[in-house]
């Protein structure tokens, strides 16, 4: 995992090198101070040199001081290297987010991609902030303590080298179980965050049904375990302080009895035994430092596990290897047909066939409906004209070509999409007008709006096309934002046209407009309307009847309504509803 993640530091590797060299000259210095602290004692003291005790003394408080500078140094190099590790990382993250087509962010879901790119993403960046100021300087400070040690009296220096391997052994027992109790619980924090998200989004209907109690027991609920499984993965982490003291201090009195024994029997100098127990408190303090790196490295490998997940995810639908003076397929009249087409869902994991064998063709400039009951597969037929999915068997063609073929932005361009969940962004409505193209005219966007009956309402705010939009449009009707999005798609001036049921929320009289519209100035352009309402689709030049996944009839208004069984009913059903109205 170290590997995969090392490229993320970038320019900032300048800094993984000079790190080494600050920590070492750092760790020189304070090491240094407890053998002058020797000198000291057995020399200054022994001798009563007031002088060599004050030059000592100022030797101390230079290394100090320039110990301290450089300590303050590693901390910004630290912070430096790991934060601008982190923005790389998570830079990364996105954009390959971005190439994701349906399935990936399917199989993800979006609470889980928000976490890995902000929780798990941080959590690695901490641990290499703490590695680089901690993770160095610790190992280098504890062998090099030791080694001094050694050279002061090898026989209490053996002392202390048992407790560290006892240490050893239990930390990386103690990281081993925390690693995937700690896996769990970022799976907690992505349910939460999914509970919270849908809960956010859906405040509307949540007061509107009167079921504030009930999210509130359900985030509870989602709350607890995310609490219970962190709680699980830090008994085990708590273990690692106390086991850690329990050893030190035990070899410390071990160390100081032996010491003050050899002391009495004048084999080891006092000063040489403070200078001892100075190391030793040195390597307790390397040793802790350690210990909290690798517990923070717990968690980290359980984030960095998720995080390469989403780097090393599969993109099923994606551009084909271009060929060498092969000129890239173009969409220029925006004939479509659906070819013995079939589809399923990867993440269902049953293997139905959501949609199984459909033919049929839409001619440049046709208006084709797809009729259906819910779950008939009109939305995700539509998805596989600009390869949203990809399809299971067979093919979908523009103009001739495979859509699989072109480059996916070439087709995209092509196509203007209204999906069925109609969706804004913060800004101005004119900042999300272009989006259908970015270089259109102010004349340009007043025609789109007013093609799609959204001009006379966007002129009746105070600032016009330069209203400010709260998240996802959440100050404009859901009629409004209908029209908007229908705006953006017709701005795009598109050879393929897909609405899906994004007219739902407008009324008779509006539709009509908007249909007038298509007629006009979308003459030769492809439009795809899924509705639920005939009213919204007898005009059409064409309509394909869905039931269970299967075409069961293409053709016209009327000579549906003579020989389709289904569409009859749909028609007689919503008769029935309108004469009960």
């Amino acid at each position: 995992m170290i590997r995969k993640l090392a490229g993320y530091i970038g320019r900032y590797s300048r800094i993984i090198y000079l790190e080494p060299l600050v920590v070492l000259i750092d760790v020189s210095f304070e090491l240094t101070i407890p053998l002058l602290m020797a000198r000291v004692v057995d020399v200054g003291i022994a001798n009563r040199d007031v002088a060599y005790i004050a030059r000592m003394g100022l030797y101390m408080v230079l290394l100090a001081l320039m110990a301290m500078a450089l300590g303050i140094f590693n901390m910004w190099l630290a912070t430096a290297g790991s934060m601008g590790f982190g923005a790389n990382l998570r830079e990364t993250l996105f954009e390959k987010v971005q190439q994701f087509s349906f399935t990936n962010i399917d199989h993800f879901s979006t609470a889980s991609l928000v976490t890995r790119l902000t929780n798990d993403v941080n959590n690695l960046q901490l641990t290499l902030m703490m590695a680089l100021r901690i993770l160095l300087r610790g190992p280098m400070m504890l062998v090099v303590s030791f080694f001094m040690a050694y050279n002061i009296n090898a026989g209490l220096a053996a002392m202390m080298a048992v407790a560290i391997f006892l240490l050893a052994v239990s930390v990386a027992g103690i990281v081993r179980t925390a690693t995937g109790r700690f896996t769990i619980v970022q799976e907690r924090i992505d349910a939460m965050n999914n509970t919270l998200q849908e809960n956010l989004i859906g405040q509307r209907v949540v007061k509107a049904f009167v079921r504030a109690e009930f999210e509130t027991k359900k985030f509870q609920a989602s709350n607890d375990a995310l609490t219970n499984a962190f709680v699980r993965a830090v008994s085990v982490i708590i273990l690692n302080m106390p086991t850690m003291m329990l050893l030190v201090y035990a070899a410390t009195i071990a160390i100081m009895w032996r010491g003050g024994t050899m002391v009495h029997a004048g084999t080891l100098g006092t000063g040489e035994l403070i200078s001892f127990l100075s190391y030793v408190t040195m390597m307790l303090r390397s040793i802790m430092m350690i210990s909290m790196v690798f517990v923070m490295w717990a968690r980290a490998q359980a984030s960095g596990r998720r995080v390469v997940e989403v780097l090393e995810a599969e993109i099923d639908i994606k551009d084909k290897p271009v060929v060498a003076l092969a000129p890239s397929p173009q969409v220029n009249a925006g004939r479509v047909e659906f070819r013995d087409v079939s589809f399923k869902y990867l993440r269902t994991g049953t293997g139905e066939e959501v949609l199984s064998g459909v033919n049929f063709t839409a001619e440049p400039g046709e208006v084709v409906a797809i009729v259906g009951g819910t779950g008939s597969g009109k939305s995700t037929l539509v998805n596989l004209i600009p390869r949203l999915y990809d399809v299971s068997a067979g093919a979908v063609l523009v103009d001739g070509t495979d859509v699989r073929d072109y480059p996916l932005n070439a087709l995209r361009d092509a196509i203007g999409v209204v999906l069925q969940r109609n969706r804004l962004f913060s800004g101005t409505i004119r900042e999300n007008l272009l989006w259908g193209r970015a270089e259109a005219t102010q004349a340009e966007i007043e025609t789109a709006c007013q093609d799609a009956q959204a001009h006379e309402f966007i002129t009746s705010f105070p600032q016009g096309y330069d209203t400010q939009l709260g998240q996802g449009g959440v100050n404009l009707s859901g009629g409004q934002r209908q029209r908007l999005c229908i705006a953006r798609a017709i701005l795009k001036q598109p050879k393929i046209l897909i609405l899906d049921d994004s007219t739902s929320s407008v009324d008779s009289d509006t539709e009509a407009g908007i249909r007038e519209s298509f007629d006009r100035h979308l003459a030769q352009t492809t439009v795809f309307i899924i509705a639920q309402r005939i009213s919204s689709v007898r005009h059409a030049d064409t309509i394909v009847v869905l039931d269970e996944g299967k075409v069961i009839g293409v053709g016209t208004h009327q000579s549906l309504l003579a020989s389709n069984r289904v569409y009859q009913e749909i028609n007689q059903s919503q008769q029935e509803g309108g004469l009960a109205r």
